[in-house]
């Protein structure tokens, strides 16, 4: 047997196994029922919407009035958190609460300054909890949503209608901004393979198997918050919905998360660098800073993705036609799995066979998070530095600009 026809059985065999047996998580089929229902006489419960906001004056009005608008039954208080923005996020908000404070009781709650052993986007949602405590302290939920989100009127309803079926945590993957070049070709390549690192109906199983959450959109009970010791359980994690819903499951908690129709991201992504520093922010955190797991998910992609185009596309050079139908059997299969995520995000049936580029770029902002880790650079995002846990004596540093900001 030639190396080229064992790469193609190995490629092939591992998409074999994906489409079989790993929860159908390509199917791309978990959604919210299209309309909230109730029994008769049950009352709807009070809810606290929790927006952590740095620096996002131009989405943070269309995300609170989104929220002001949701027709849910039950009472929603609104608490936007100021994570030491310097661009005039805490007094846009104001403006828009205080327009609606009549029909939604809306509060500016200022983050203080950043703990050692917290991440920045963490100690906000904290602040929030406990500014909660006085402001909505008979909420039984929690809605954590990002301050670049807007959500249709009907939202919220869903999402507790959801957790009727004693659901602990709810969350929506939303529909992210699709709409420049790079962002058609990495967006919908993104939610796939966060589907197929969280498979969605293992995590909706009966009991969830797997912790998964995206934390764009969360809604929680408080009790079960309370249950994990509150966010401190997870203050220092970068990664931080779907350590929470981790948390939520380890305690029994039960788990959904779909994909959005009527939540969407407000945040363009219009050049390459814009997404690359989104992902090289967290990737090498997913693999727990591990050169091993490193060196495996490299391998791994190759032997899923590009193989198989690497075979067609070769086989000129290794004259193998049993290698060269190998390859094309799992390139289909791979745009098989790939197309209902795709035609989620409005993507034609041609693209689908693009997704072995996707991944190669992927691939590099994977290795680029592990280099900026080693220079010792972290993550980082919106002028904060996020290390790994011991080093430097911390998990978390702020940039010089950031100390006095907290």
């Amino acid at each position: 047997m030639t190396l080229s026809v064992a790469l193609g059985l190995i490629s092939l065999a591992i998409w074999i196994y994906l489409l079989r047996w790993r929860d159908g998580f390509w199917r791309a089929d978990q959604w919210l029922p299209p309309s909230p229902s109730r029994s008769a006489g049950e009352p709807w419960p009070g809810v606290v919407a929790i927006v952590p906001a740095r620096n996002e004056v131009g989405t943070i009005a269309r995300c609170l009035q989104g929220l002001v608008d949701q027709d849910y039954p039950g009472a929603l208080s609104i608490i936007l958190v100021d994570d030491a923005s310097d661009d005039g996020t805490g007094e846009a908000a104001r403006i828009v609460l205080e327009a609606h404070a009549e029909r939604r009781p809306g509060l500016v709650a200022e983050a203080p300054p950043l703990a050692e052993g917290w991440t920045g986007k963490l100690a906000a949602m904290e602040a929030g909890v406990r500014a909660a405590e006085t402001f909505a302290p008979g909420a039984a939920f929690v809605w954590f949503t990002d301050a670049d989100i807007t959500h249709e009127p009907h939202t919220l309803g869903r999402l507790v209608a959801k957790t009727r079926e004693g659901r602990d945590l709810v969350s929506l993957m939303v529909q992210l901004h699709c709409s420049s070049a790079w962002e058609r070709v990495l967006i919908p390549a993104f939610v796939f393979f966060f589907q197929m690192l969280y498979p969605f109906p293992a995590i909706n199983a009966a009991p969830s198997r797997v912790g998964g959450a995206a934390g764009g959109c969360v809604l929680l009970r408080r009790a079960s918050l309370a249950s994990i010791g509150g966010l401190a359980a997870i203050r220092g994690a970068l990664i931080d919905d779907c350590s929470l819903a981790e948390a939520v499951r380890a305690r029994g908690g039960r788990l959904w998360l779909g994909l959005a129709d009527s939540s969407r991201s407000l945040r363009p992504y219009a050049e390459l660098k814009e997404i690359w520093d989104m992902v090289a922010r967290t990737a090498y955190a997913q693999l727990s800073y591990s050169p091993f797991l490193l060196i495996g998910t490299v391998i791994g992609l190759v032997l899923v993705f590009l193989t198989p185009p690497l075979l067609v596309l070769t086989v000129p050079f290794h004259k193998s036609l049993l290698a060269f139908g190998l390859g094309v059997a799992a390139w289909v299969l791979m745009a098989k799995a790939y197309l209902p995520t795709l035609r989620a995000y409005h993507g034609t049936r041609l693209r689908a066979f693009g997704l072995p580029a996707a991944a190669t770029l992927y691939m590099a902002m994977t290795v680029s998070s592990a280099l900026r880790h080693w220079r010792g650079v972290g993550g980082q995002w919106k002028a904060r530095t996020y290390k790994a846990p011991g080093e430097g004596g911390g998990d978390i540093f702020a940039s010089p600009r950031d100390k006095h900001l907290g």
